[in-house]
């Protein structure tokens, strides 16, 4: 693989091979962890899919019709500011 530049990072393609044993799509998250003698193992990051499957287990009802709209939240202002403290992320 070789590595390219893509604006301000550095970036590689992955082989269809690997996407394929791994089932990567675009916008999946991936893991990149540096094993011996400077080598590189890439894995699938489900931790968005699972918090997503233990948010759906919790059956909480929504209003009929609900969709949630990612520009109103953020005009409701739903950013932390600097006295707010941001929550650890949990970690599998």
């Amino acid at each position: 693989m070789r590595v390219a530049k893509w604006g301000n990072s550095l970036a590689i393609r992955l082989p269809k091979k690997l996407v394929d044993e791994l089932g990567l799509k675009e916008g999946d998250e991936v893991k990149l962890m540096r094993q011996v003698n400077d080598k590189i193992a890439v894995s699938r990051d489900n931790a968005r899919e699972e918090a997503l499957k233990r948010l759906l287990a919790t059956n909480w009802p929504l209003p009929p019709g609900y969709k949630f709209d990612r520009e109103e939240a953020h005009e409701r202002g739903w950013r932390l500011d600097e006295s707010q403290v941001r929550p650890k992320r949990r970690r599998a």
